[in-house]
């Protein structure tokens, strides 16, 4: 298979973004194109399917690492001063 051009247009915002990125990881705007699309290519391990939709909650759920995250709720989602 041979390698083509291909012209992509995008706009003026998200072209800035972009090469505002490629410019502080010192690559060229088609290297970092490339790494972003191959990084989202390789497949994904699937976990096994429940038919218990709190399983599927409780399989997402992450350990923060909190202690009174239920108590001071506000405090993390909102960064109000803890009771």
């Amino acid at each position: 298979m041979t390698a083509g051009t291909v012209i992509v247009r995008l706009p003026k915002d998200l072209y800035t973004r972009l090469d505002t990125l490629a410019k502080q990881e010192r690559t060229d705007l088609v290297e970092l194109l490339n790494r972003l699309a191959t990084s989202g290519v390789a497949p994904r391990a699937q976990a096994e399917p429940s038919t218990n939709a709190f399983e599927r909650i409780v399989g997402r759920a992450t350990d923060l690492g909190v202690s009174d995250l239920a108590e001071q709720h506000d405090h993390y989602l909102y960064g109000t001063e803890k009771q």
